[in-house]
């Protein structure tokens, strides 16, 4: 898509909560096919070295900034990005949307039982949301077939997808043409952050950009070479980029 930012290898769509919504609801009211992803320190630190990944996050239709990382190294860039969003936040009022326009929700991806949970939580807050389905996303690539089977055979018109990068873009784009609902999401682990198997850490954390911190905390062993290793080097490599952008001028 032309007019993204460029965040090394990630182009990155300059859109706001508000207008992420409004192209979600446009989608469905025009019957228009929508994939979606997101951009975080970490996806772009994937996607340097990972042509695939970059290939897949460059097809599709929206790809948003998920992480204060993200829209400090645009900024160092030269080209701000509006808007920071993460799928936990905006769920509550995307969810009151879709049950408003009648469009069913399959949820992919989580250990078994995640998705179900996650989506029986969002269903107190909103009761007349339309669950087609859900299903783990611990399965072999041989059982892909099947898996876009169930989607399609749901009826669902939006389909998130949460197996975490690069396994669920990849598989997204391998299997788009293939999918039936209007909208297809990678979402990453928000299932599990709806569902309270994973924690978010300190709304305080959050509101002033140390949301990472917060997860570090909550898991040391898993995020520590994600965060103590992955952020320095993702922003050496902004500092490189934007030192060369100033003396190509």
């Amino acid at each position: 898509m032309d007019g993204r930012v460029r965040v090394l290898a990630v182009g990155i769509d300059r859109l706001t909560w508000a207008e992420l919504l409004q192209q979600v609801d446009a989608a469905l009211a025009a019957g228009r096919r929508l994939t979606l992803a997101y951009a975080n320190a970490h996806v772009v630190n994937q996607a340097v070295h990972h042509a695939e990944l970059a290939a897949a996050l460059e097809r599709a239709d929206l790809v948003y900034c998920d992480g204060e990382g993200v829209r400090l190294a645009a900024r160092l860039l030269g080209d701000p990005l509006p808007d920071r969003m993460t799928g936990a936040d905006f769920l509550p009022e995307l969810m009151a949307r879709l049950a408003a326009r009648e469009a069913g929700v399959y949820w992919l991806g989580g250990p078994e039982g995640v998705a179900a949970d996650a989506l029986r939580r969002l269903r107190e807050a909103v009761p007349s949301l339309r669950v087609c389905g859900t299903h783990h996303g611990h399965f072999p690539d041989a059982g892909s077939g099947d898996v876009v089977a169930r989607v399609n055979a749901s009826g669902a018109r939006v389909l998130f997808v949460g197996m975490g990068t690069p396994r669920q873009e990849l598989w997204v784009a391998a299997h788009r043409a293939a999918l039936a609902p209007d909208v297809v999401w990678c979402i990453g682990a928000t299932a599990e952050f709806v569902a309270g198997t994973k924690q978010r850490g300190p709304r305080l954390f959050a509101a002033h950009g140390f949301e990472w911190l917060g997860r570090l905390l909550s898991e040391p062993r898993r995020l520590f070479a994600r965060y103590v290793f992955g952020l320095p080097l993702f922003f050496a490599r902004v500092l490189r980029a934007a030192a060369l952008n100033r003396f190509a001028r």
